[in-house]
């Protein structure tokens, strides 16, 4: 190495070394940086440089090859050196010294820091990092602070939210280009510059000197380290080996600019200066090393040029020093014309064509474009240099983040902006070839964002570096890559190119950074102007845009399904709303006011321009071509919204910016041609091109693109039809919509372009686009905030929505991303004028719903618009959503009752230069459209809708709403050959046409029809009143005879329409042939025969509308007109009757209104209804016809009989639902057939829910409950202190599971096993608080062969995932409940179980001996029967539910004593888990909530049958111990070897309880039952006299012996407790129990005074918890039902319902807990007896002789922790914190709810034996079940055995709703009512029965 660097330093002209040290020591490196800093200081420092040059020279030499084994000669070179890395360690050691000059690199670096001026902060964060932003304070959209700041500043009361950033970013805090001041956090509220001291020259004099050698030698190392990519490989990986081993000189470049300003500045310095790059870099020195260098950064710089296989550009390379640049080379010399040099064969080309290489490209204007402009990458300092690496290594993000951290610094934020945007289209090569485009698109925005986002900054540029034209210039390049030929139209000689959707470069938006950057350029008023004055900017961008005019074409598939469906249509229309719509609206923005003028005429032009170009290129006369659309029309919609902001904002005069009207003629088809072609989609009759083109129509009118695409269309269909001749308008309509063939007055036709099953909805659609084009005012008149409110509600309408979806589905207006909505109004004050809030509600069902806002009533009543409501849907049934809303608001408020119609509204006055819209209502067309209609209805001529009767008296009403001021008629004006239509209506005024009459109306038929033969006579008149009627024939006919003028045909009048407007146009009157370009697509095959008949028809549109209403109404003579009663309707014509209401009203309200605008009118109203109407002419039905109505009718009835059994089966379902699922009101329970009957009843009968069979259980068929079997550790869960632990939220904050039931019972087991014999041990307590099985039914039962053969199917049923059949696992098959087994139904009768209650008069010794007699008898298991069989597996899987770590205590694994533990535990953890349900106690009473589901009755059935094979020797029995003296007191003294025995005061007295009824023979007799009680509270009692004892001071117990004993000679010294208390302390006395009582313990007892009472209550709160068990199992076994009670008195009603009390002592006021007692023998004697037993164990063991005490109970109810109130508090500290098992931050990290404990999900890290970390949790915490709030998602899941769900989120947002994921950001707050229902199934264990999505998690999270 040393010789290496000494060979380098010999290359150029040596200065005189003074000897170095060698480079090893610290102390050396110190001495020698402060020798060269004290040389450098002097005045004279030449030598001191050059001395500190050689240095360097030798340090940092770029010999030593970079990748240590990249080749093995190069290797070789190097010899060894230390491993690759050390040698750059050595290098940036020696850097770091020479920095500080000699001191210690820390104490430089703090140094520094302390002169940072800088007021910005400019931390930089990659993706991934949680950050905010405030749109209160931003001024840029993009405006964005990290964490730290934001909660530093004032943000209350803002509209901010929180974001996870995708891409990468900067703080913004300080920069008040970007964000007003008042946002600036504590930190960097302006500083003043002067108060920063200066910086000492010699701080930084170091630096200055070896910065810039440092950079050279890290360019050098990334020169060195890049090899062109071969065309065939990916060099990834090459490129990545480099940047890790550069990883720590670019940290350390990264760690100066963290030092503050002035280091900062150092650094802009050095990596601008352009001598020292030029000094360093030239290769012009005779260093070999160096000249290499340079050599490979030639290379790479012209290659750049050329690795582009897709272009195959042909180009003669110079050298950068001649003058021209590479890039000029690189394909963008617009002005040397090398994009026409193509190569022919293009092997990339998708399409296979070999034409398609030579294809026609847009050349770039080479006018405009000025050369220089790409005649740029010539580097003239590090800074481009280092930027140019940075882009040839695809965007390292240590490189990103060095360069973004330099940005605070002003003088380096202009510099590198400039270099950024000469590098622009190099970036643009780069990204097009990288393989990583997602990740380095981020890369490259999250530069540009910072760069962009500044106004001031972007202004400079475009002015100093033309940004505009490269942007521009480079978009168009990049499409120019994937363009093909256009196929819409006239396919053969097409000119048109469009892009190409299924590229790379638009499937995978690889343009996005490219086209972010252009929108953010554009939202800045100076860079918009710009853009807007530059004629040539405009123009190439509309050449830009006509590439996505036509794109991704559809034809439609009219034989068989196409193939392959393709999903391009997502690229397609990403990229007009991205590339084309949103810089749009950019520009729109800026043209808000009269002086913008200018640029709306500049857009408008070059539009027209545009499109002009695009129909000469497609070849487009007046006739699209047939079954084929694009929804792509960007050049269109640019065009329609720059007209609707010139009229709207600028008072531009409409027709100065309009074309011709053959221009305009053009410019309707291709919109109308999509509203068909939507219409046609809808009918399904583009069914056989698969599901994207229903997926096309809906994106087209989805609430993203609706106001860039199905708006801007509308509108220029209004604009035209404003200004084309309404005729030919709406003749083109219906033609478009091909429906012209149905209107005809004719019974039958025949339509050559359409099926009929298609016509009645196109129809539909064709009137509904008519009316929404006459009736939408979005852009004709209405304002902003206008606009707002109808979206709204709209929106609301279809369905109630949630703030964040309504805020989803309202188009923005222009730059969608700022989220500011123009107009005065905001969104909230127009919300909350609109609608109501409807707070989340729970249901019990546990679905939660979501905070809603619905319209309020006001808004239905007058503000719902149909219109708008159908514009707006995406799916068809939103519109009927709406109106079955708005049914029943009317039924609601009493206003209708019946079927309304949708109600017409009032429209918003149309802006004056729209006008011309309305004479498409007054033109003859439409009325003979709409009087056929209307005569077509009232003949109930088939196809025909209560949907088109709807539209068309909409259309008519719009009419008479707009019909001009006078009567005349303008068309006598027009001199020109009489039209046919003439001859049906006089005037083109629908007021005076709808009362005109007409008579007789000559049709075409076809000859089958039977107008023929009926009307043969009349046909010979051809009256000259006799008008004609439309019927299109095919064109051939109608050449042939034109004469036939009278029979009015559209088509034919729409072309006549064109010539006369093309005649007008050219200057040659004479050409008067039609183009012969629309005779391609006439009708195939022969003309069908028509013939002409003559019907008489003598109505008017008045007389048929009248007709109508007794139609619709169903009587004669039903229309009244309503003025002849009350005159003043005539006056006042606003009523509100006729608001609402179905067809009958609409005809009424037309009326109305047609005699309100004329007397005529009102008169001719008047006389039809005087004439009495013969009544409608019966229809002559076919056969055929018959046949149809008939099917139809039949149908119609098998529809109405099946919706009848539907809603009875649906009513059924729902009342069993109703009972069977609701879990928490025991109300409205069904009782099921579990309960003990009547005593006449032989037998329990039990229903199978399979079979349907009822019958008894037997031996060998038995039945059995469906079951629940689950471990649960809530009982653990339960602490003594009421106050809910807090989920930990600081470091100081922790939990601790101490005082936890499960420890304190698990310490008390393992105390008891210290010092006792085992067996006995497993006797004295219970296990089951944490892993206890418990055991829940819905109530239904079955037989148990039917429950296997179910399971058999459910096993060959694959379809049912969600649960695992292997496990047992299935659904109740009658309520569907969750359950895993079944557990048999003791057979028995009930009559015994009753005769077993019968109360006995046996002494209570007696019983006492009987007990003891029938648990001596060993229990025979029965004999092998079935339900032997059954409750043995039955046990198996109680046993399996658990795992082994919860059965298993004993010391000698396997022991029975365990499995007899286990089992009478199940039985406590079922008794304890349903007091808990109840609340804790038993003051409600009655049957328990899950009383008639209970199975606690089976269950202990099986149980006693398991526990009885294990019969206790008698000797050990504990019963024994509790009824008799033992004599032989001195035998334990006696085996000291052996371990003792528990003695009986340390036992728990519910466990031995269970015991002794468990060791029973079943059933059991209440007598029996009642005397095991009454021994067992004789022991309760006395543990809590002893435990009393201990709890109170030497004192008083010295007093209690006193007083007590002298009462001990009363009568009834047994049952009173101060005699008993004393005795107690008398006999422990003799022991060493109170001995161990030091000081210490004194302080600790409390000093409580006890008084009698408080003694009372004390041994009282004792007892309860047995009591109230032992009632429960009472309850249970003897089916007697609970008193309730008050809580004072629990106690006492509770010991008398056990039958501890005697009866007659009901009326003693004072209640005393030891008149209860009832000894089996002397108390005195056996209380000795049991104190000795302490006695002698504290004379070992005094210590744990209190520890070992029963305590009294303390436990409260199990609670989860105890959660914030505001969501941030968790996620700031949860969100990075570490994890303890793997000490990463988890990547989701989670906290468990129940302990807290904080884990990773999913971790592969914390994973132990394939389980991940939450699994293993939920298993050691919750037995199984777990639930974790996730940090990341605010979602709570719950972890359920091998299953998991999502249940929901508890914190809410200010409306009420989830943000799951965390996606908007918004604050949230807790829910209690949420978490209280999640903590409720928690404890009810009913999350498997409420939660319905469950999936397995295979132990993965």
């Amino acid at each position: 190495m040393a010789a290496a660097a000494a060979a380098a330093a010999v290359g150029g002209p040596q200065p005189p070394q003074p000897e170095l040290p060698a480079p090893g020591l610290a102390l050396d490196k110190a001495a020698t940086a402060a020798h060269l800093k004290a040389a450098l200081s002097r005045p004279d420092n030449r030598a001191g440089a050059e001395e500190l040059q050689a240095l360097l020279e030798r340090v940092l030499s770029a010999e030593r090859p970079l990748t240590a084994a990249a080749d093995g000669e190069e290797a070789a070179v190097a010899g060894g050196g230390g491993g690759p890395g050390a040698a750059e360690e050595e290098a940036l050691e020696w850097c770091k010294c020479l920095l500080a000059g000699g001191g210690g690199y820390d104490e430089f670096c703090a140094a520094v820091r302390a002169y940072d001026p800088a007021a910005l902060c400019g931390l930089v964060w990659t993706a991934n990092f949680v950050a905010y932003r405030c749109r209160t304070c931003g001024i840029s959209p993009c405006m964005s602070l990290c964490a730290e700041c934001f909660h530093q500043g004032d943000h209350t009361g803002h509209d901010f939210n929180m974001f996870r950033s995708q891409a990468g970013g900067a703080c913004d805090c300080g920069d008040s280009n970007v964000m007003r001041e008042s946002g600036f956090c504590k930190r960097h509220q302006i500083k003043s510059s002067s108060n920063i001291p200066c910086v000492p020259k010699d701080l930084l004099m170091m630096s200055e000197f070896v910065l810039p050698r440092f950079i050279f030698c890290l360019i050098q190392y990334l020169r060195e380290g890049y090899n062109e990519p071969a065309a065939d490989v990916p060099s990834e990986k090459d490129l990545n080996k480099v940047l890790q081993l550069l990883e720590p000189q670019i940290s350390f470049l990264e760690d100066l600019t963290k030092m503050g300003g002035a280091m900062r500045s150092v650094l802009t310095q050095v990596l601008t200066n352009q001598q020292n790059y030029k000094d360093l870099t030239s290769g012009l020195g005779e260093n070999a090393c160096a000249k290499k260098s340079h050599e490979k950064y030639l290379i790479a710089l012209k290659s750049s040029g050329l690795t582009y296989p897709e272009d195959k550009l042909v180009y003669g390379i110079q050298e950068p020093s001649a003058g021209t640049s590479t890039l000029a080379a690189q394909g963008f010399a617009g002005a040397t014309g090398t994009l026409g040099q193509l190569d022919s064969s293009d092997e990339e080309d998708q399409d296979g064509s070999q034409g398609l290489g030579k294809r026609k490209r847009v050349k770039l204007s080479s006018s405009t474009k000025d050369q220089s402009i790409m005649d740029v990458l010539k580097h003239k300092s590090f800074l481009e240099e280092l930027l140019f690496w940075t882009i040839k290594y695809e965007f390292p993000q240590k490189m990103v983040t060095f360069l973004l951290n330099m940005l605070p610094d002003q003088e380096y934020k202009v510099a590198f902006t400039k270099t950024f945007v000469q590098h622009y289209a190099f970036i643009m090569k780069t990204l097009k070839k990288s393989h990583e485009s997602d990740t380095m698109s981020n890369r490259i925005v999250h530069i540009s964002v910072q760069l962009f986002s500044n106004e001031e900054l972007a202004r400079q540029v475009t002015e100093e570096c033309q940004l505009l034209d490269i942007m521009v210039t480079v978009l168009l390049y990049m499409m120019e890559s994937c363009l093909i030929k256009s196929e819409l139209q006239d396919e053969e000689n097409s000119l048109h190119v469009v892009v190409n959707c299924g590229e790379a470069l638009l499937k995978n938006n690889t343009y996005w950074p490219l086209v972010s950057d252009f929108i953010n350029i554009l939202s800045h008023q100076s860079v918009a102007k710009r853009f807007l004055e530059d004629h040539g900017l405009l123009v190439t961008w509309m050449n830009f845009v006509s590439f996505f005019q036509g794109m991704n074409l559809n034809k439609r598939e009219l034989n068989e399904h196409v193939e392959f469906e393709s999903q391009t249509y997502y690229a397609a229309f990403a990229a007009e709303l991205e590339a084309c719509a949103q810089p749009m609206w950019g520009l729109l923005s800026h043209c808000k006011v009269r002086e913008t003028q200018e640029y709306t005429r500049n857009v408008v032009r070059y539009c027209l321009e545009a499109l002009q170009d695009w129909f000469d290129a497609i070849n487009f006369v007046d006739e699209p071509a047939p079954n084929q659309v694009t929804f792509h029309l960007p050049l269109h919609r640019y065009y329609a919204m720059f007209l609707s902001k010139a009229v709207k904002c600028q008072e531009l005069d409409l027709d100065s910016v309009l074309p011709d009207q053959e221009m305009l003629m053009k410019l309707m088809i291709h919109p109308l041609q999509i509203q068909a072609s939507l219409a046609e989609i809808h009918s399904n009759m583009w069914v056989r091109n698969g599901l994207q083109i229903k997926g096309q129509a809906m994106t087209y009118v989805q609430s993203h693109f609706c106001n860039s695409m199905i708006d801007p269309d509308i509108y220029l269909l209004q604009v035209c039809a404003s200004r084309l001749d309404p005729d030919y308008f709406i003749s083109s309509v219906f033609e478009r919509f091909k429906v012209v063939d149905l209107l005809t007055m004719a019974s039958q036709h025949q339509n050559t372009v359409l099926d009929a099953e298609h016509e009645r909805s196109m129809l539909e659609g064709a009137l509904t686009f008519l009316v929404i084009l006459l009736s939408l005012r979005l852009h004709l008149g209405m304002s902003d905030d206008e606009i707002l409110r109808a979206e709204m509600v709209a929106q609301l309408c279809m369905n109630d929505r949630t703030h964040s979806s309504l805020l989803d589905l309202i188009p923005e207006n222009p730059n969608p991303k700022s989220g500011i909505i123009p107009g005065s109004y905001s969104f909230e004050s127009v919300l909350s004028a609109v609608a109501d809030f409807k707070a989340p509600v729970f249901e019990p069902g546990g679905s939660m719903q979501q905070g809603m806002y619905t319209p309020k009533a006001e808004v239905w009543d007058q503000e719902f618009d149909p219109v708008m409501v159908i514009l707006r849907t995406v799916y068809r049934r939103d519109v009927q959503s709406a109106m079955d809303r708005y049914t029943a608001f009317l039924k609601q408020s009493g206003k209708f009752p019946g079927n309304p119609w949708p109600p017409y509204k009032k429209r918003t006055p149309l802006h004056p230069s729209y006008k011309g819209l309305m004479r498409l209502l007054h033109c003859k067309t439409l009325h003979i459209v709409l009087f056929t209609l209307l005569y077509k209805i009232l003949m109930d001529h088939q196809n025909l809708s209560e949907h088109v009767l709807c539209m068309v008296l909409y259309l008519i009403e719009l009419g008479l709403e707009n019909s001009a001021e006078e009567e005349s008629d303008e068309e006598a004006s027009v001199c020109g050959p009489e039209r046919c239509h003439d001859s049906w209506f006089p005037g083109s005024n629908l007021v005076s046409n709808m009362r005109h009459f007409i008579n007789y109306v000559r049709v075409r038929v076809p000859e089958t029809a039977p107008e023929v033969k009926r009307d043969s006579l009349a046909s010979t008149s051809s009256d000259s009143l006799s008008s004609l009627q439309s019927s299109r024939r095919p064109k051939v006919l109608q050449r042939e005879n034109s004469g036939t003028a009278q029979v009015f045909s559209l088509v034919a009048e729409r072309r006549k329409k064109f010539q006369e407007i093309i005649n007008r146009s050219s200057s040659e009157a004479n050409q008067v042939v039609r183009p012969k370009t629309s005779s391609k697509w006439s009708a195939p095959g022969s003309a069908p025969q028509l013939t002409t008949a003559i019907l008489e028809i003598k109505e008017s549109i008045l007389s048929l509308l009248i007709k109508l209403h007794h139609k619709l109404s169903g009587k004669q003579n039903s229309y009244y007109p309503p003025w002849l009663d009350d005159i003043e309707i005539l006056i006042q014509p606003e009523i509100p009757k006729y608001n609402h209401g179905d067809g009958i009203t609409a005809v009424e309200r037309i009326l109305l209104k047609a005699a309100l605008q004329s007397r005529m009118n009102k008169r001719i109203i008047e006389e039809i209804c005087r004439k009495v109407t013969p009544p409608v002419p019966p229809k002559k039905i076919t056969a055929a016809e018959k046949k149809t109505l008939d099917k139809e009718e039949r149908r119609q009835k098998a529809r109405e009989r099946q919706q009848k059994l539907l809603a009875e089966f649906a009513s059924r379902q729902k009342s069993f639902m109703e009972t069977a699922m609701d879990v928490d009101s025991p109300e409205n329970d069904i009782p099921m057939e579990i309960t003990t009957a009547e005593p006449q009843v032989s037998e329990a009968v039990y229903d199978c829910v399979i079979c349907g069979q009822s019958g008894p259980s037997s031996e060998d068929r038995p039945t059995g409950l469906v079951v629940l079997l689950q471990a649960s550790s809530v009982l653990g869960q339960c602490r003594d202190n009421i106050e809910p632990k807090k989920l930990p939220i600081t470091e100081e904050e922790q939990i601790y599971p101490w005082d936890t039931c499960a420890a304190v019972h698990d310490v008390r087991l393992s105390l008891l096993q210290r010092y006792f014999k085992d067996s006995s041990c497993l006797l004295a307590v219970s296990i089951g608080w944490e892993g206890g099985v418990y055991v829940q039914t819905c109530g239904h039962t079955l037989h148990i062969d039917c429950h296997k053969s179910y399971m058999e199917s459910l096993r060959n049923d694959q379809v049912l995932q969600g649960f695992s059949v292997d496990k047992g696992e299935f659904t109740c098959p009658l309520c569907r409940q969750f359950a895993n087994s079944v557990l048999p139904c003791y057979p028995g009768s009930n009559v015994e179980s009753n005769l077993w209650q019968r109360p006995s008069n046996k002494s209570i010794q007696d019983l006492i001996k009987e007990v003891e007699e029938l648990q001596g008898r060993p229990g025979a298991f029965p004999s092998e029967t079935n339900l032997s069989k059954e409750m043995e597996s039955v046990m198996k899987d109680i046993k399996n539910t658990t795992q082994k770590k919860y059965r298993d205590y004993s010391k000698t694994p396997g022991s029975p004593d365990n499995d007899f533990l286990f089992m009478y535990s199940v039985a406590r953890t079922n008794l304890e888990l349903e007091l808990i349900h109840r609340g804790g106690n038993l003051c409600s009473g009655g049957a328990s909530t899950a009383g008639k589901r209970s199975c606690l009755n089976q269950l202990f059935h099986v149980l006693a049958l398991h526990m009885r094979l294990y019969s206790i020797d008698s000797e050990y029995n504990p019963w024994r111990k509790l009824t008799q003296l033992v004599e032989e007191v001195n035998s334990q003294q006696g085996n000291e070897e052996q371990q003792p025995e528990v003695p009986i005061l340390y036992h728990d007295v519910t466990s031995l309880l269970l015991i002794q009824i468990l060791m029973m023979p079943q059933p059991l007799r209440k007598d029996h039952f009642t005397c095991i009680v009454k021994v067992l509270f004789t022991l309760l009692y006395t543990q809590a006299l002893v435990a009393l004892s201990v709890k109170c001071n030497e004192e008083d117990r010295s007093a209690w012996k006193h007083t007590g004993a002298l009462k001990k000679n009363t009568c009834d010294a047994e049952k009173s407790h101060e005699v008993l208390l004393s005795f107690v302390i008398s006999e422990l006395s003799k022991g060493k129990l109170y001995h161990e009582e030091g000081t210490q313990e004194c302080a600790m007892v409390s000093p409580i005074a006890w008084s009698p009472e408080s003694m009372e209550k004390y041994l009282q709160d004792f007892c309860l918890p047995f009591l109230r068990i032992t009632s429960l199992l009472q309850h249970h076994l003897f089916g007697e039902d609970l008193p309730s009670c008050q809580e004072e008195e629990e106690f006492s009603i509770l010991s008398s319902c056990l039958g501890l009390l005697p009866t007659f002592y009901q009326t003693e006021h004072p209640f005393i807990s030891a008149s209860c007692l009832d000894w089996p023998v002397p108390a005195f004697d056996i209380i000795s007896q049991w104190c000795f037993e302490i006695n002698s164990f504290t004379e070992r063991h005094a210590e744990q002789g209190k520890a070992l005490l029963i305590q009294e109970a303390r436990w409260k109810l199990p609670h989860l922790l105890q959660l914030p109130e505001n969501y941030n508090t968790i996620f700031q500290y949860y969100h990075r914190k570490t994890c303890s098992v793997c000490t990463k931050v988890p990547k989701d990290p989670a906290v468990c709810l129940v302990c807290g404990t904080f884990v990773c999900l999913k971790g592969l890290c914390c994973k132990q034996q394939s389980y991940c970390e939450c699994v293993l949790h939920s298993q050691n915490c919750g037995a199984g079940t777990g639930i974790f709030l996730l940090i990341n998602a605010s979602v709570i899941i719950i972890i359920r055995g091998h299953r998991f769900c999502l249940w929901g989120s508890v914190y809410l947002d200010a409306h009420g709703e989830e943000d799951r994921d965390l996606r908007r950001g918004k604050p949230l707050y807790i829910c209690k009512e949420r978490y209280k229902v999640l903590e409720q199934q928690w404890i009810s264990h009913t999350f498997d029965h409420i939660n319905k999505r469950w999936g397995p998690h295979y132990n993965g999270l």
